[in-house]
């Protein structure tokens, strides 16, 4: 049976009382998971060490960094690297996220070897892919994410594939309030599945669990994580609200 995964990205979010009030909220009615269930706090960098203090203990609460650089040390003024989150115990960092692609350029061969520093350092990458409204609108979506996850992931072995986290997020759905219907999400994470399983095998890429990531909210959680290729969700402004959080976690059952 696949990980079920809620995860909340708060993005460059709360100062930290806000953080702590938020946490607070969480932790009161934090949802007992059932053992193939998790919740993972994608908080920033400031963050890690005290989100992982307060969730210590917790079965299946787990904290990711949002990002690392490519490199593990040198002259990058203003990065962290993943041994540097390896240190501190973190073992969970969502890569190629969106935003980073679209403010930071960065591109596929750059997130290869993200995910490359990560593995080395043990920590679980969680890859984010997805297509902007005018791929979808031509009808490439799914050769445009197809793309996406040959040129940052085929590098790798299928042991390790199997062990990864990938995240769809359809740019065009990502805070505008727009969600992609279950069909077409239940469409998209087949075909990611697909594409996994013709270079992997179908036994792997049963394996790896496909998050949602597109303005997911309370409202249309249930109906999403019904769908038998969606694995959770990748969760940015809900997840900034407690009670609608929460309520997603709830969902993955």
């Amino acid at each position: 049976m696949r990980t079920q995964i809620a995860a909340a990205n708060w993005k460059m979010n709360l100062v930290k009382e806000e953080a702590e009030q938020l946490m607070d909220q969480l932790l009161v009615s934090a949802p007992a998971l059932q053992d193939n269930q998790e919740v993972i706090l994608a908080v920033p960098f400031p963050y890690l060490t005290w989100a992982q203090s307060r969730l210590d203990g917790l079965k299946g609460y787990r904290v990711a960094a949002q990002n690392c650089h490519h490199k593990n040390a040198g002259a990058y003024t203003g990065e962290v690297s993943a041994p540097m989150l390896a240190s501190l115990g973190i073992r969970d960092c969502v890569l190629g996220h969106s935003e980073r692609r679209e403010y930071q350029g960065e591109g596929e061969a750059l997130l290869a070897e993200k995910m490359d520093r990560c593995l080395e350092a043990g920590i679980r990458p969680i890859f984010c892919c997805g297509e902007p409204l005018s791929v979808r609108e031509a009808g490439n979506q799914n050769e445009f994410v197809a793309a996406q996850i040959r040129g940052s992931l085929f590098h790798l072995s299928a042991e390790v594939i199997a062990g990864i986290v990938i995240a769809y997020e359809p740019i065009w759905a990502i805070g505008t309030g727009k969600t992609a219907t279950t069909a077409q999400a239940q469409e998209m994470h087949a075909s990611i599945r697909q594409v996994l399983a013709q270079q992997y095998g179908q036994a792997v890429a049963s394996q790896v669990p496909i998050l949602y990531g597109g303005s997911v909210k309370a409202a249309n959680a249930v109906e999403l994580f019904t769908c038998p290729d969606v694995d959770g969700g990748l969760v940015g402004g809900a997840s900034l609200n407690a009670t609608e959080f929460i309520s997603i976690v709830s969902a993955l059952s």
